[in-house]
Formats: structure tokens, C-alpha cells, sequence
């Protein structure tokens, strides 16, 4: 017994092990070194900081536990807490609840026009005497939020070019280049030669923060100084992925305003740009949207797809008290497929859409 106890390491030496985890065989990287006092955005450097070391403590605890559910996810969120409060205190069946339900729902951010066809359609129905009480009444709406969805949960597919091409856009603060970080540990994890193009070349901090995302997936990352042509950078980044066989190419952007008339017009440039290598780039324009926004982000999808073209969406920040809505109103307006969610802060909390799984999490069958 005397040797078990002498061979247990203290418990200070078992928290260092984790980070040498992820530091351990860093290849080189493209980008240039910043200086010790560069600025540093600290909410971002404080987000990336607390994905690594979830990916460290994932690699190195065999028996780490399995990643929290959708509704774990979800349950905080302003939808789910509505709407749930909203059945549990009108179990009748009656005008009442649905006059409740259609005001939740818009609130929720769903959108007046989804919230008020949602609503008349199961008004329709309770005139037909479909339902025997509330709880019916509460399972054919999951069953309308999920057909809602349904068609815009379609996963990216990488594949069909190569390098295939993904340029990623949105506006500030919405987590963009997280976003990329998280997408090339994926993708790296599934085998693929990856490659990072930083051209946030407006923000101090983004090519900083995008080169450590790059070490600590082991992805190289092609950068400028700040201030260099974002085109000229995302060019350069596409001809080295062409000469060195990658398979995926994802390009950051600098964050705009959606009504930055002047930073849309570069949007359309790198366009531009990329299809003098190749006609088909970029192959997926990938817009990141705040879930915390509400209807705003409609009126930033409406832009960016009017400058862009984006044929993507990945909607961030839905854990906590996110309204969640949006997505619903997203889905509506503009029928594009949502590729990803954002459930929290860890690499494995960007997941694929899933619509059922994201309904049972922000409305689940048994409620109270």
C-alpha cells in the first residue's frame, strides 16, 4: 500500500500534463510572428484560449465524458423557457393558449410572418377538432418547427474540387475566425489537408489569432502584415493549396457592417480575384451570424447574399440565453442551408445542423 501512495503523482503535476499536450510538435507556420506588445482583442484571445484546452483535456483523458446534449445546449435559451413556461401554465386548449403561443414566438424571434403562419395552421387545425388537448397541440407544432427546418439542415460537403474553397464572412464580433479555427480541427480530424487564408488584414489581433487556431490544429496559415489586400492575401493562400495538394482552403474576412457599402464591394473583389485560378471559387460562401442578434441578422443575410452570394450559414452563440428563433426566421426568408450551429465554447460544440435534435432541444416532447 505504502508503494501505491508514492507512486501517485501530485495533483498540480496532472493539471501541467494537459497543456503539453497541445503544444507538442507544432509545425512551422506561414504567417509572420507578431511582436510581444501587438494588440490583443482579449474577448476573442479568452474564447480561443478555452477551445484548446477543452481539445487538450479531450486528447488526453481516455475517459473523458461524452459532450452535452442539444438540450443541455439549449434548455437556457429565451425560446425554450417561453414556450415551455407557456404549455406548463395553459394545459387547455383554447384561443387563449394559441393568442400566447403566437406572441411567444414572435418574441422568441422567429419573425412575425413564420410565428403567424405557424400559428394559423394549427388554428386551422383545433377548428377541425384535431387535437384532444394541449399536448397534441404541442406535438404537431414540434412537428411544423422541424418541417420548417428540415430542408435547410444540409451538412458542407468539402468534396467535388480541390483545393475546395470556403470563404467566410459576417460582420464584426459574430466569431468568425473561432469559427474557421473550429472548422480546420474538424476537417483535420477527418484526414484532410487543410489550409487557413488570414485575410481579416483590418483587424490587429486576426492574424495572431488565426495562426495559433493554425499551430494548434498543426494547419498552416498564409498571411500578410494588417493592412495588406485581403484579395491579394486569399490569393496567394489559393495558389500555395493548388501547389501543395490540399484538399480545403478556408479563408477569413474581415468583419463589416452590412451596410458598409465600400467593405461589401471587397467581398465581391476576392470573388473576383479567386476565379482567375478558378472559376468555381469560392465554393462555399460560408456567412457567420450572431444568434443573440435576432431579425437584425436577417437583414445581414439579405446583404451579404446581395454582395456575395453566401450559400451557407453558421449561426453562433445559441447556448445561454440565445432567443434561438432566428434560425427559424433564417430558414423562412431565405431557405439556405444551415451547415452549423454554435452550442458553446469548445471545439466539439460547433456541430452539424441537425433540425430534429435542435427542436427536442429548444421544445422537447415532455415539458414541466
Amino acid at each position: 500500500m505504502l508503494k501505491f501512495w508514492k507512486k501517485k503523482p501530485p495533483a498540480e503535476d496532472v493539471q501541467a500534463a494537459v497543456p503539453a499536450v497541445a503544444d507538442d510538435a507544432v509545425p512551422p507556420v506561414e504567417a509572420p510572428a507578431s511582436p510581444p506588445d501587438a494588440p490583443v482583442d482579449e474577448a476573442a484571445t479568452e474564447e480561443t484560449e478555452a477551445d484548446l484546452a477543452a481539445s487538450a483535456a479531450a486528447a488526453s483523458e481516455a475517459g473523458a465524458p461524452a459532450r452535452r446534449s442539444w438540450r443541455d445546449r439549449l434548455a437556457g435559451s429565451a425560446f425554450a423557457r417561453n414556450l415551455g413556461a407557456l404549455f406548463v401554465r395553459n394545459p387547455k386548449l383554447d384561443d387563449a393558449l394559441l393568442d400566447e403561443l403566437e406572441t411567444a414566438l414572435i418574441t422568441a424571434d422567429v419573425g412575425v410572418a413564420a410565428a403567424t403562419d405557424l400559428v394559423d395552421g394549427l388554428r386551422r387545425r383545433v377548428a377541425k377538432r384535431e387535437f384532444a388537448d394541449a399536448g397534441a397541440l404541442l406535438a404537431a407544432l414540434r412537428a411544423d418547427l422541424v418541417a420548417l427546418l428540415e430542408p435547410v439542415a444540409r451538412p458542407l460537403q468539402v468534396d467535388g474540387a480541390r483545393p475546395y474553397v470556403v470563404l467566410v464572412v459576417g460582420v464584426n464580433g459574430v466569431g468568425k475566425t473561432t469559427t474557421i479555427g473550429k472548422l480546420a480541427r474538424r476537417y483535420r480530424g477527418e484526414g484532410r489537408n487543410v489550409i487557413l487564408a488570414a485575410g481579416d488584414t483590418f483587424r490587429a489581433a486576426a492574424v495572431e489569432q488565426l495562426t495559433t487556431w493554425g499551430e494548434r490544429n498543426q494547419v498552416p496559415v498564409i498571411a500578410q502584415g494588417t493592412g495588406a489586400d485581403s484579395a491579394s492575401v486569399i490569393f496567394d493562400a489559393l495558389q500555395t493549396a493548388r501547389a501543395r495538394g490540399a484538399d480545403l482552403l478556408i479563408a477569413d474576412t474581415a468583419g463589416r457592417l452590412h451596410t458598409q457599402s465600400g467593405l461589401m464591394d471587397e467581398l465581391a473583389k476576392i470573388r473576383r480575384v479567386l476565379g482567375k485560378l478558378d472559376a468555381a471559387a469560392p465554393h462555399e460562401v460560408l456567412l457567420v451570424i450572431d444568434g443573440t442578434t435576432g431579425q437584425n441578422a436577417v437583414n445581414q443575410a439579405r446583404q451579404f447574399r446581395e454582395a456575395i452570394g453566401v450559400t451557407g450559414l453558421v449561426v453562433t452563440k445559441l447556448d445561454g440565453t440565445a432567443k434561438g428563433g432566428v434560425v427559424f426566421a433564417l430558414a423562412r426568408e431565405f431557405g439556405l442551408p444551415i451547415r452549423f450551429v454554435g452550442l458553446g465554447e469548445s471545439s466539439e460544440d460547433l456541430r452539424v445542423f441537425d433540425a430534429t435534435a435542435f427542436v427536442e432541444g429548444l421544445l422537447p416532447a415532455s415539458l414541466g
